[in-house]
């Protein structure tokens, strides 16, 4: 498997790590000294995300988080929103009979 975003094309690049001693001049000391260099790779973070495809089928993708964070991605919703009940005219009646009770309440407290 590749590692590389399967949105933006982002993939490991190599680079240098560069090993330093000493004490830099700003702090008093005489510079630092690059002491060894290092070819090493930078690699993208990487994400596997569910995403919604273009026709509503879910689908796993490899992702970097800049795409992500940039709404590259539309995430799969597992469950849709908490919803209630609808209700009854009666119950209807009675909460808000309840509701307006509490209004009541909290005003006498306040004042």
């Amino acid at each position: 498997m590749a590692q590389a975003c399967d949105i933006c094309g982002k993939k490991p690049v190599m680079g240098n790590q560069v090993a330093k001693r000493g004490k830099p001049k700003y702090l008093g000391g005489v510079g630092t000294k690059i002491t060894g260099i290092t070819r090493r790779k930078f690699r993208p973070n990487l994400q596997r995300v569910r995403v919604t495809t273009a026709d509503g089928t879910p689908k796993r993708l490899r992702v970097c988080t800049q795409c992500i964070r940039s709404g590259a991605v539309a995430k799969l919703m597992r469950t849709s929103p908490f919803k209630l009940p609808p209700l009854d005219p009666s119950e209807k009646a009675a909460l808000e009979a309840l509701m307006a009770k509490e209004e009541k309440k909290r005003k006498k407290k306040k004042s």
